[in-house]
């Protein structure tokens, strides 16, 4: 490669959903709160600050012990009802994550979305950017869920490209660790949980701060911290 000619692109890029596409983890914490209390249980900020990233049906079985009195699909299908009924009201974009999308479909970067949400509430978000997503990767459709790397490794055998060649785009520690054990070139942007700082993982405080250039220098295994903590200071 000549010394002006641009890095490549990723073969593809790989979007977590709740959290980094959309901000839609308020709405799932609160739908939380609401099952909860229905239930005449106990139910903190902080305990639902620990089910983000998780499966739903590891979610469920927690909000069973939290004195919720139905079966894990039970739970699982009424909070899938109560946060799509809430996105279908407003869709909560993350900053800067419908340009970046639209930047990598002008440069023809396949996108996968890869999420522990069920399909039905993956479909209701997506479809309000058609075309955008070569993929989906939901919950319902793999064995094992995040933090294992099946749910990443599925997007990029989808897609046909190597893992290693992709960029993987999460928020919670637990999607992190999945994109990780996958292999992807791995960004974290915070959300609602921190991303502590780890052996190759990227980081950035917000989407509009990611753009082409940005995924071109993370799948050439650049690592960067675009965090404001990592700005050099005077």
């Amino acid at each position: 490669m000549r010394p002006d000619e641009p890095a490549a692109l990723p073969a593809a890029v790989l979007w977590d959903m709740d959290g980094t596409l959309v901000d839609t983890e308020p709405y799932w914490i609160r739908a939380e709160h609401e099952l909860v209390a229905a239930h005449g249980g106990s139910w903190s900020h902080e305990q639902a600050l620990e089910l983000v990233g998780n499966p739903l049906t590891v979610s469920a079985g927690i909000l069973r012990d939290a004195g919720v009195g139905l079966s894990v699909d039970a739970i699982v299908d009424h909070l899938l009802h109560r946060v799509r009924e809430q996105v279908a009201d407003s869709v909560p974009w993350r900053p800067g994550a419908r340009e970046l999308l639209a930047a990598l479909g002008d440069a023809g970067v396949p996108c996968a979305l890869v999420t522990m949400s069920y399909t039905v509430l993956a479909e209701a978000v997506t479809a309000h950017v058609p075309g955008a997503f070569s993929t989906l990767v939901t919950g319902d459709q793999v064995t094992h869920g995040k933090p294992h790397p099946e749910p990443y490794l599925v997007a990029a055998e989808r897609l046909g490209v190597p893992v290693e060649d992709c960029v993987a785009i999460e928020d919670s520690p637990t999607g992190i660790a999945s994109a990780l054990a996958a292999g992807a070139r791995t960004l974290g942007v915070e959300a609602v949980v921190p991303v502590p700082s780890r052996p190759g993982l990227s980081r950035a405080a917000s989407l509009a701060d990611v753009d082409l250039t940005t995924v071109r220098r993370l799948v050439a295994g650049e690592v960067l911290d675009l965090t404001p903590a990592a700005a050099p200071t005077r």
